[in-house]
């Protein structure tokens, strides 16, 4: 990519991503290169239950952080939030607080919930009873099957959330952030057929 000089777009929840963090540098001077990172839960003990086997959000903190300092843009996915577990201002101020430090560009952001197919549901459900017990009862009672889990905080936190990127001039509407990873820079020349 770096070679031929092509544009590169990156999501992930890893760390990992560090190892290449000049050769992206590196591409974004030649073309475009926008590291995207997913973010759910500031308080990290709550994030190894809820996104085992991966680094916590201090560390990916530190991956935007890193990507600022090479000038490398960023781009942050929130997502998911579950009612009664990570669906507070305070978790939402404290991810917001990451993302304003670290400059990024834009924030994923579809809202205050999660979405539950047939089949996940089950499994969540019983994650939920292994680490929040009695919790399953209440999504199953409140929710019951449906596709979208709205949490009952959802307006009051969208609000906060759009007044935060307002405030901080960072891209939030969704047709606009993938309209940002989509753009491509004023000396990309698009080659032709003829």
């Amino acid at each position: 990519m770096e070679q031929y000089q092509f544009g590169a777009a990156v999501l992930t929840k890893s760390d990992l991503i560090l190892r290449d963090a000049e050769l992206i540098a590196s591409i974004n001077q030649q073309q475009k290169a926008v590291v995207q990172m997913t973010m759910t839960t500031f308080d990290d003990e709550l994030c190894k239950i809820i996104e085992p086997n991966v680094c916590p959000t201090s560390r990916r903190a530190d991956v935007l952080m890193e990507m600022k300092r090479l000038g490398v843009p960023t781009v942050v996915w929130l997502s998911p939030f579950l009612p009664y577990i990570n669906d507070s201002e305070e978790n939402l101020r404290g991810l917001l607080g990451y993302c304003a430090e670290a400059g990024v560009k834009g924030i994923v952001f579809f809202g205050i919930g999660l979405t539950l197919r047939d089949g996940n549901r089950e499994y969540f459900y019983s994650a939920l009873d292994r680490h929040f017990g009695g919790l399953s009862q209440r999504y199953r009672k409140e929710f019951g099957s449906a596709y979208e889990i709205v949490s009952p905080n959802h307006s009051r936190l969208m609000a906060v959330f759009n007044e935060f990127c307002d405030k901080y001039g960072i891209i939030h509407d969704i047709n606009a952030c993938f309209g940002y990873l989509n753009e491509l820079p004023e000396k990309y020349e698009q080659l032709t057929l003829f």
